[in-house]
C-alpha cells in the first residue's frame, strides 16, 4: 500500500514513501463499527444508532489517515520521517534492516534516545546514524517498505551534497 517514487517522479525528492495502514485494518475497523452500530441498534429506537455509527466511522476513518500519514522523504537537503527532519549533512551512514534485525534494533538492542518511526505492519526498516554532536538521538530507526532503496537514496543524496 505505501509507494515509493524515483527521483523525476516528485519535484526535488530522491525518495518517498507513504506508510499507510494496510487494507485488513480497514476491514477489520469497518466490522468493529458494524458491530457498535448492531448493539446500539438493538439497545436504542430512532435515528441515535445511525448518529453513533457515523461518529464511529468518522473518527476510524481519521484515526487511519492520520496513522497511516506518516511519509518518509529524501530531497536534496533533507531527510524527513514523519514529522520530524534533519539536514543530510548530519546523516550518516544508511543501513537497510530486514524483519528480525529490525526486531532486535526496536528492541533488546535499542538505544532509548534514538528518534524511532516504526509502524507494526512494515517489517523492515533503515537505521540511520546521526552525525550531529547536538542531536541527543545516535540514529534515526525508519519503517520502509522499500529499505534498500530508503538507504541508496539517503547514500545518494548525502553525497551529492559534498
Amino acid at each position: 500500500m505505501g509507494s515509493s517514487v524515483p527521483v523525476s517522479d516528485r519535484a526535488g525528492a530522491a525518495y518517498h514513501e507513504r506508510l499507510r495502514v494496510p487494507l485488513r485494518w480497514w476491514a477489520q475497523g469497518t466490522m468493529f463499527v458494524a458491530t457498535i452500530w448492531l448493539a446500539v441498534v438493538v439497545a436504542v429506537p430512532g435515528p441515535t444508532p445511525w448518529i453513533v455509527t457515523g461518529v464511529a466511522l468518522g473518527l476510524l476513518a481519521v484515526g487511519l489517515f492520520s496513522y497511516g500519514d506518516a511519509r518518509v522523504v529524501v530531497d536534496r537537503d533533507s531527510f524527513r520521517a514523519g514529522r520530524a527532519r534533519i539536514d543530510l549533512r548530519h546523516v550518516g551512514a544508511a543501513t537497510a534492516l530486514d524483519a528480525a534485525e529490525t526486531n532486535r534494533v526496536a528492541g533488546r538492542d535499542a538505544d532509548v534516545r534514538a528518534f524511532l518511526l516504526l509502524r507494526p505492519y512494515v517489517k523492515r526498516s533503515v537505521r540511520v546514524e546521526i552525525t550531529d554532536r547536538a542531536d541527543p538521538a545516535p540514529y534515526w530507526l525508519v519503517s520502509s517498505r522499500h529499505p534498500q532503496a530508503l538507504a541508496d537514496a539517503l547514500a545518494a543524496a548525502r553525497d551529492a551534497q559534498q
